[in-house]
């Protein structure tokens, strides 16, 4: 997988990527990333690469002749995606869409201040996409999320096959079991006696049904998507 990243803040990359299994896979060239610094292409000798809203209103817009020849340097674009609340949530099931899509290159544009111009999107035809309901100072944190969430489950990442994602999170329907290791007593709280006691039937059985409770107490829209 490629991704270009557009940003006026190039020295955020790789950031938290180069490190862990991610930071593995990027050494290995199981993935790339190409950065674009957007005041590159600033309208002045001030490096400016916003300006005010027309119609009045707080915040600064990035401009669409800065973004535009920005976006144009990039040869090889394939889909571009701009980090927005306004956008679809990215969840489990998009993540895995993203990294299976025969497209195997995205460029990201991590926005700034109020936002961009509205054009560039409808120009680009630019995806918009959202990983949560809040709001962040830029679209880089939002990209290191995306591109961890897509490379983590591609094939060769994580250690232990299939298996490594298969029980987690989101992959099982819901949430995930509590999860025990090492010592099987620690400050006087044991370990459920199920799993030590090597039958894996009831072991399955003592997680599916934790899971359940787990995702119907914490997130019960999960249960009410399945049922859809």
């Amino acid at each position: 997988m490629h991704f270009n990243i557009l940003t006026i803040f190039p020295e955020m990359f790789p950031g938290t990527l180069s490190g862990g299994v991610v930071g593995r896979a990027l050494d290995n060239n199981i993935w790339s990333y190409n950065i674009i610094n957007i005041r590159d292409f600033a309208i002045n000798n001030y490096g400016s690469v916003d300006d005010e809203q027309f119609g009045g209103g707080a915040g600064m817009v990035m401009r669409p002749d800065v973004l535009g020849p920005a976006i144009d340097s990039v040869k090889k674009r394939g889909k571009i995606i701009y980090f927005s609340p306004r956008g679809p949530q990215l969840n489990q099931k998009m993540v895995h869409e993203f990294a299976e899509s025969r497209n195997k290159t995205y460029t990201l544009l991590c926005g700034r201040y109020e936002g961009i111009d509205q054009r560039i999107i409808d120009e680009y035809d630019i995806m918009e996409l959202s990983i949560g309901d809040y709001i962040l100072s830029g679209g880089e944190i939002a990209a290191q999320v995306f591109i961890d969430s897509c490379v983590r489950v591609h094939d060769n990442v994580l250690g232990g096959g299939d298996d490594s994602t298969a029980n987690e999170s989101f992959e099982i329907g819901g949430l995930e079991w509590p999860l025990y290791t090492r010592p099987s007593v620690w400050r006087g709280r044991n370990v459920p006696e199920v799993l030590l006691s090597g039958h894996h039937g009831n072991i399955e059985r003592w997680r599916k049904q934790q899971s359940d409770e787990i995702t119907r107490q914490r997130r019960p829209d999960l249960i009410q998507g399945k049922k859809k």
